[in-house]
């Protein structure tokens, strides 16, 4: 098949052959349509990237934003059922190696990571039997039927079922053409939710109202880093979501876990994930309420806080309030604390990067009038790998920071 050209200003190919895989609008030059094209690509398309000599570059889903080629391949090729048995089986493989598939203590984890497995705008995650399947552009959403073959032939009788969870995550203007809906289904009998296992500790999965596809996984070795810190201590959770970190800090012996989310749906969850790893627990208590408000009206005092909030910037122009909120949560956080205590704060978006991040916590700690130590550094898990070639793909920091 044929594809429109899109060719490039001269020098202008530079990130391009150093392998990043974004194609950005104000570097394209021009494009030379397919004789049987009488309008400019549409929102999806394939198209090639060529430079200014017009020697190949890429070949790439089209779009209508600021990024306009997301690189699917530096090489001639064809965007095939083939070409994604391919990448999911390199992806499928990475993960055995990292001893993350059909592993007795954990059975979910990320098949694909956008460009982290050099397939930008999609998302795989793997739920038992279940895949949820996440595009992020019209071009993924596009390759759908392609995409659920390939994961049936890679996974074989692994999974049960294939579902697109893509109306939030694809531009507005397209949502409504990819509902919400199971892109496959075998002759098993589905069930809207499951139970899955996060070492060892359960956890209730709806991928079909459930937030992101149904979890939070890319917490999960931070989950896991927290359990060394909360011993006998008292815990407070907020932004709390599916309970994942109360969960692992009552499975570490914490005396108390206090878990708020402003969501009463996030509530009834957390609570039910408590239940099913300590049933008649009395030392959690779940409190639907919004952190800001919390955090300004309590009077108690916590060893160990985790501020895990959603991503305050999903695009330059929210950069500098996402700064300043980021400040005010963890001023707040750090007045509350208790003399020697720990502070768990992330960020997931990703147009803060990560000295940007520390500098904002610095300055919290200043308004707080704390001496802060840090203890770690955190980021996203193997399994949400980050394209060296692409630096923007790492969006989940975190530190662990003593407070005195």
């Amino acid at each position: 098949m044929t594809l429109p050209l899109v060719i490039l200003k001269p020098k202008r190919d530079a990130s391009i052959q150093r392998k990043h895989p974004w194609v950005f609008s104000g570097a394209i030059h021009k494009i030379i349509l397919t004789e049987d094209e009488a309008n400019l690509p549409e929102e999806g398309d394939l198209v090639q990237v060529l430079n200014a000599k017009e020697q190949f570059l890429g070949i790439g889903h089209w779009g209508e934003s600021s990024i306009a080629v997301r690189l699917l391949s530096f090489e001639e090729t064809t965007i095939n059922k083939a070409f994604f048995i391919e990448k999911f089986q390199s992806a499928l493989n990475l993960r055995k190696s990292l001893n993350l598939y059909k592993q007795d203590k954990t059975s979910c984890y990320r098949l694909v990571h956008a460009e982290g497995d050099s397939l930008p705008g999609l998302i795989i995650d793997i739920y038992n039997d279940v895949a949820v399947v996440q595009a992020h552009s019209r071009g993924m959403a596009m390759a759908f039927d392609a995409i659920a073959e390939a994961l049936k032939q890679v996974l074989n009788k692994e999974i049960n079922a294939i579902y697109s969870k893509s109306e939030q995550t694809l531009p507005k203007q397209y949502s409504s053409e990819f509902p919400d809906s199971y892109l496959w289904r075998s002759d098993k009998q589905i069930a809207q939710k499951t139970t899955v296992k996060e070492n060892n500790l359960l956890f209730e999965i709806d991928w079909i109202e459930g937030q992101k596809t149904g979890f939070f996984i890319d917490q999960r070795e931070n989950r896991f880093a927290l359990q060394k810190y909360v011993e006998g201590k008292s815990v407070l959770n907020t932004f709390c979501y599916s309970g994942g970190f109360s969960v692992y800090a009552l499975g570490a012996n914490a005396k108390s876990v206090d878990s708020v989310d402003s969501s009463a749906k996030a509530i009834e969850l957390c609570n039910r994930n408590v239940e099913l790893n300590f049933p008649k627990v009395k030392n959690h208590r779940a409190i639907a309420q919004d952190t800001f408000s919390f955090l300004n009206e309590s009077e108690e005092k916590y060893d160990v806080i985790l501020l895990d909030p959603p991503a305050y910037a999903k695009s330059k122009s929210a950069k500098h309030n996402a700064i300043q909120g980021y400040r005010r949560l963890n001023e707040k956080a750090l007045r509350m604390i208790n003399s020697g205590g720990i502070l768990f704060t992330f960020s997931c978006s990703q147009i803060i990067h990560r000295k940007l991040f520390e500098d904002t916590i610095t300055a919290a700690a200043i308004d707080a009038g704390r001496s802060v130590r840090i203890l770690e550094h955190l980021s996203q898990p193997a399994d949400h790998p980050v394209n060296i070639f692409h630096p923007e793909g790492e969006y989940l920091k975190g530190l662990v920071l003593f407070v005195e």
